[in-house]
């Protein structure tokens, strides 16, 4: 064993044993010391240090109640010599994550309550990775352990608190929106507003009333002056997504805003300066479209002050249990379903998917499979990874 490695055993899974202990509960205690983890005994008032306890082991369902209000989000194991039904349904209805009987044998009991500590130490040290992650970059939401995804956070956190352009790339679902509203919170314009436009989503006619708004009577509806993106962003951030959807005429009318820093609404000639930061994205090769000649060069180095590339999931897949862990919680809290985790056998599925809609996809996936998981846990056949219920294998 290397130096240290006890000592860390203990901080990281930590089984506390509540007094009185039975016949029951102490052998369990000393078979899991003899396995080389840290348990503790005290009582519901000393309690201490609740970040570092993994499981708690109580002998009757008020324990459960007492250990339940004060840590919440820990799971608490009910051990009885032969629980009856009403001992069983008392301790779940107090919150219990599992009830062992001692009429199971030790070696159940105890292989239970080490898997509901191992998934309690697991959760923890995502979040305490998280609770670093953003306090050292505040990209809250921003999941991810890769080396790929260290070095887009890190390129961000630099440049998010000056105003240089900032170009988004990446193929569609890798979360370039969530990177852009990040830039944007640890930005000095955080208080400002937050606009965002999706340019492939909005027609030509209308994209250039959406940036520079429109001036009443510009149009046989526009029955008052109305203000664009442009203007809304004043001194906070503008976000244009799938900029490399704009048409020729379009990116002119950009370059020149983005030059000269003014706007002039459809229907109108008043020059309105505006002071807004902007961050780009696009899932298309720009220098490719500059090459053809359908993306304009002096646009493009002017959306490229600083560019950012989001890979790919299927090239950053130590990532997937963190996003799956961080999707599961949310669809949990959602649906009310008391699921647990993944299988390995349901992670194994996952990572054997190419993930062509990436992060977006495995979003729609993990919601799906909580919602068909019939228990505790989600299983091979609850991930469906192609949309289509009536392709589920194992």
């Amino acid at each position: 064993m290397e130096p240290g490695t006890a000592r860390r055993t203990e901080a990281r899974e930590t089984v506390l044993f509540l007094e009185p202990l039975d016949d029951l509960l102490e052998e369990l205690r000393c078979e899991l010391h003899r396995a080389g983890l840290h348990a503790a005994v005290a009582s519901e008032e000393a309690v201490v240090h609740p970040e570092r306890v993994t499981a708690v082991v109580a002998r009757s369902p008020e324990q459960v109640a007492a250990v339940r209000a004060r840590l919440p989000d820990v799971p608490v194991v009910v051990a009885l010599p032969s629980p009856t039904v009403s001992q069983v349904v008392a301790a779940v209805r107090a919150g219990a994550a599992d009830v062992v009987s001692g009429s199971e044998g030790i070696e159940t009991a105890l292989s239970r309550i080490r898997q509901l500590a191992r998934v309690r130490d697991e959760q923890s040290e995502r979040a305490r990775w998280q609770a670093d992650l953003a306090r050292a970059y505040r990209f809250d939401g921003v999941v991810g352990n890769s080396p790929a995804m260290h070095e887009v956070l890190r390129v961000a956190s630099i440049v998010a608190p000056t105003d240089a352009t900032v170009l988004l790339t990446g193929e569609s679902g890798t979360g370039k929106e969530l990177v852009a509203r990040s830039i944007h919170l640890q930005s000095r314009r955080a208080s400002g507003p937050l606009v965002v436009l999706h340019c492939g989503a909005v027609p030509e006619t209308l994209l250039e009333t959406e940036l520079f708004g429109h001036e009443k009577g510009a149009y046989t509806h526009a029955v008052g002056a109305r203000p664009g993106k442009f203007e809304q962003a004043h001194g906070g951030t503008l976000f244009l997504d799938e900029v490399g959807d704009m048409s020729p005429r379009m990116q002119v009318k950009l370059l020149r805003v983005l030059q000269e820093r003014v706007v002039e609404r459809v229907g109108g000639n008043r020059p309105i300066r505006v002071d807004c930061r902007i961050v780009a994205a696009t899932n298309r090769d720009l220098r490719q479209m500059v090459r053809e000649g359908t993306f304009r060069e002096d646009l493009y180095y002017r959306l490229n002050v600083v560019s950012l590339h989001l890979p790919p999931l299927r090239e950053r897949l130590e990532d997937l249990p963190l996003l799956v862990d961080f999707f599961l919680q949310k669809y949990r809290r959602q649906t009310g379903k008391p699921v647990r985790g993944f299988t390995e056998a349901a992670l194994h599925r996952l990572r054997q998917h190419p993930w062509p809609g990436n992060v977006r996809e495995l979003e729609a996936t993990v919601h799906r499979a909580v919602i068909l998981a019939q228990g505790e846990w989600v299983d091979a056949p609850d991930v469906v990874v192609d949309g289509w219920l009536g392709a589920r294998t194992a």
